[in-house]
């Protein structure tokens, strides 16, 4: 009998260091992050607006020109389904494409992609 004690007292201990671990990354007002390479030729996590918004609103629709940018949280949510979204926008004040102020992200998706990446 004390076998099995010891043994769900381990077991639940192992589950409580798990979950410990996972809930870490949190992101706050103000944060900065750089925009890294997307894996394929557009961005996943982070919802850039699509090339025909870009180029009614002025801008110039090139995603590559994203990558390397340095961005500030403005606005953190966190939704009903347990994901983190964020408000980013240019650090020096500019705009991205010539045309969008802020955009949208998922935090946890675009930073295990390695779309948004710590400084």
């Amino acid at each position: 009998m004390l076998k099995y004690a010891i043994t769900l007292l381990f077991s639940v201990s192992l589950l409580n260091a798990q979950n410990n671990v996972t809930n870490q990354t949190e992101v706050n007002v103000g944060d900065v992050f750089e925009i890294g390479k997307p894996e394929s030729n557009k961005y996943k996590h982070i919802d850039f607006p699509r090339e025909n918004f870009i180029i009614k609103r002025g801008g110039i629709a090139n995603y590559r020109r994203a990558h390397g940018e340095e961005v500030v949280v403005t606005a953190v949510k966190e939704l009903k389904d347990g994901t983190t979204q964020i408000k980013i926008k240019r650090n020096d004040g500019g705009r991205f494409f010539n045309s969008h102020t802020v955009v949208t992200a998922d935090f946890k998706d675009a930073i295990t992609s390695g779309e948004l990446q710590a400084l």
